[in-house]
Order: C-alpha cells, then structure tokens, then sequence
C-alpha cells in the first residue's frame, strides 16, 4: 500500500469537515485554508467523496459541504478508497502470478500485511479519530 497525498489529503480534508461541522455546511475554501491544501486539490477529492455519498454539497449562498452521515459511521477505508487509493502492498496488484507465471515468495506475507492493515482503517472512524485529537 501506498498511501498517497491523496489518501492523506482525503482524510484530514475529512476530519477538518466533521470537526468543524455545526449542521452548517463548509466551503472548501476554509478547509484548503485551515489544512493549506490546494483549493483545486480539494474539489477533485471531494467530487470523489461525493459519488462515494460520503459527503453531499449544498449549492447557494451559506452552501459549501457536509458529511453525508454521523462522522461515527465512516471509516478510514471508506475514504481512501473513494478517491481510489488502494489498501494492497502487493506489487502484482492481486494478480497471482507476480514472478514469471508463480507467485512470489514474499506474496501471502505482503497479502498478510494488506489485511492488517486494512482491518486496521476499517477499525477507525473519522469520530474516534476527533476523540483521540481532543483528548490529547
């Protein structure tokens, strides 16, 4: 697994949107400030959150985005893999044959990690990930 700028970005863009959401929505504008995160950056991830229904806009003036459901019941995993990161440290992606037709000899262990880390991100939810921040 790579998790990439994108994957990171996605989250705290998340985080930032289910801390500071008081029933109103948010523009984007104050995220990319808060989290120095490049406004064009943004929109292309939240267009990918939206079509995940993890977030749902609201157009007009005061309109911006809200999580698409409580913060409580949306999990890491469901964010990274909406903007199309992917949980797998494999480098053959899946595909069983990674060496010359067979597979490796380190495949089930980097299958094995996948997993963990995988259950891992499933285990964490933007709600618990606030609750620990606030607790520090």
């Amino acid at each position: 697994m790579q998790l990439t700028t994108k994957g990171r970005y996605a989250i705290t863009a998340m985080l930032d949107l289910a801390a500071n959401n008081a029933g109103k929505p948010i523009t984007l504008d104050f995220i990319s400030q808060r989290q120095n995160i490049s406004l064009s950056y943004l929109e292309q991830l939240f267009a990918k959150l939206r079509r995940a229904d993890l977030v749902k806009s609201v157009r007009g003036p005061g309109g911006g985005y809200l999580l698409n459901t409580q913060a409580k019941d949306i999990s890491l995993t469901q964010i990274i893999e909406a903007v199309d990161e992917n949980i797998d440290l494999r480098r053959c992606k899946g595909m069983s044959a990674c060496n010359n037709g067979k597979q490796c000899i380190s495949h089930q262990l980097w299958c094995d990690v996948s997993e963990q880390i995988r259950t891992f991100l499933n285990s964490k939810t933007l709600q618990m990930v606030i609750d620990n921040h606030e607790g520090l």
